[in-house]
């Protein structure tokens, strides 16, 4: 699986996922990290505004609401196959994780992992989803925070598709999260964590 890990939206050169997918330009917009809002409208905006910066890019992208794939992985995994490229957006990573666990993403990503012709991309909670485990994160998401359908159980375990704690919006002036990026980063460096702490702007290519 190749891997196009942002910290903040597309990054400074997307050009360089352009340049990671295939002939499979369908993309899934995946947007669960912020279920856990009462406003759907700005919850439809904001997966509009994926949508969009995606399409600029030459992709053919749509939302893929894993709520609708809760209690159904054979279901999921069927439409899964359609798509060239997954793009997770920020957001919460501990109601993200329920949700990949609820429809069974979880899983199917986990074996995917040596498909050379799926991309995952993403940004900030659609990457930190990816490290081995979630400690640390509470200090920047709510762990608790749950929405309407969801289970109530908080998942700490990542799905280990990266080897390191992923801390998104590093010393990025104008971000809400950076004060208490730092701070997850600092909890790293006393627990001999591994990490890669990104600016925003900046973005981690893996192809092998």
């Amino acid at each position: 699986m190749k891997m196009y890990l942002s910290s903040f939206r597309l990054g400074d050169h997307p050009e360089q996922l352009v340049n990671l997918v295939g002939a499979n330009k369908k993309v899934a917009v995946i947007a669960n990290s912020i279920d856990f809002g009462n406003d759907p409208e700005r919850r439809k905006a904001g997966v509009q505004r994926e949508i969009d910066d995606l399409t600029k890019l030459g992709f053919q992208a749509e939302e893929l609401d894993l709520r609708n794939y809760f209690g159904k992985p054979q279901d999921l995994e069927k439409k899964l196959s359609e798509y060239g490229t997954l793009w997770v957006r920020g957001g919460n990573t501990f109601i993200l994780r329920r949700a990949f666990k609820e429809s069974g993403m979880d899983k199917w990503l986990i074996s995917q992992k040596d498909n050379k012709e799926l991309v995952y991309a993403g940004y900030s909670a659609g990457v930190c989803i990816l490290s081995p485990s979630l400690k640390g994160l509470e200090i920047v998401d709510d762990p608790n925070i749950i929405s309407e359908g969801y289970s109530i159980e908080t998942i700490w375990e990542g799905l280990g598709l990266i080897d390191f704690a992923f801390a998104p919006h590093f010393e990025s002036p104008g971000h809400p999260e950076t004060e208490a990026v730092g701070k997850e980063v600092e909890h790293y460096k006393k627990t001999g964590v591994k990490y890669k702490a990104l600016h925003d702007g900046e973005a981690i290519i893996i192809e092998s």
